[in-house]
């Protein structure tokens, strides 16, 4: 088998903000009791997108295996030309590709194109697979309300994925900047993640890679969003 990245952007739309709040039973009652007001206000929804691969010639799994690793990272920063990127250890960076490369896995970006940052302690972002603290969600809605993105250096079994947060829908961003990349070498599938009901849809690739399951579409070179 020759050598070929299969490139998979899974998107999640229109999810609600509430589901990144603490839980009922923890909010006062003050909290919990909505106003007219509110009630009548459309719920506001956030964005969430997962960027992974599999070099398939020897089923590895993770952005950083892909062959073209770097210029997927390349097209991915060109989305956040003149943003500001601040780590969850609070160094900053000049580009996502500088970021991505000085953060360890578990940790974030928070990608920003003004100088307000989210009035929390930024190393609460942070995932720990050894303790199995995962992603904290009242910190993850705290970022994208403040108007930033949030992305994460997510843990994947040779190396790592992407994982982005996002107050409003920039699929279509995502989906221009990556698009250039196909050719016979690169496969690209853009994925709704609703319609992923386990790992194996989640690995299709591995098994069933030229018919996907529904919710799986391949992106080609003249494929229009």
């Amino acid at each position: 088998m020759t050598s070929m990245d299969i490139f998979k952007l899974f998107f999640n739309h229109d999810l609600r903000l509430d589901k990144l709040a603490k839980r009922n039973a923890n909010k006062t009652k003050e909290e919990v009791e909505a106003t007219l007001d509110d009630f009548m206000q459309p719920d506001p929804t956030f964005s969430k997108f997962y960027i992974t691969g599999t070099l398939l010639k020897d089923e590895k799994f993770g952005i950083n295996v892909l062959d073209k690793s770097k210029a997927i990272l390349e097209n991915l920063n060109l989305v956040f030309k003149n943003y500001q990127f601040t780590a969850t250890t609070n160094d900053s960076f000049n580009s996502l590709t500088n970021g991505l490369t000085n953060i360890q896995i578990g940790e974030a970006l928070i990608i920003s194109d003004n100088d307000r940052l989210p009035e929390i302690d930024l190393a609460t972002l942070t995932i720990d697979e050894e303790s199995k603290v995962g992603h904290k969600k009242d910190e993850i809605r705290s970022v994208i309300e403040s108007g930033a993105y949030l992305l994460y250096k997510e843990p994947a079994h040779h190396g790592f994925d992407l994982h982005l947060f996002s107050e409003e829908n920039i699929y279509p961003r995502l989906f221009e900047a990556f698009k250039p990349l196909v050719d016979k070498e690169f496969r690209f599938f853009s994925i709704n993640n609703k319609r992923m009901r386990s790992e194996r849809h989640f690995y299709f690739e591995t098994w069933t890679l030229d018919n996907p399951p529904h919710g799986a579409e391949e992106v080609f070179s003249e494929t229009e969003i």
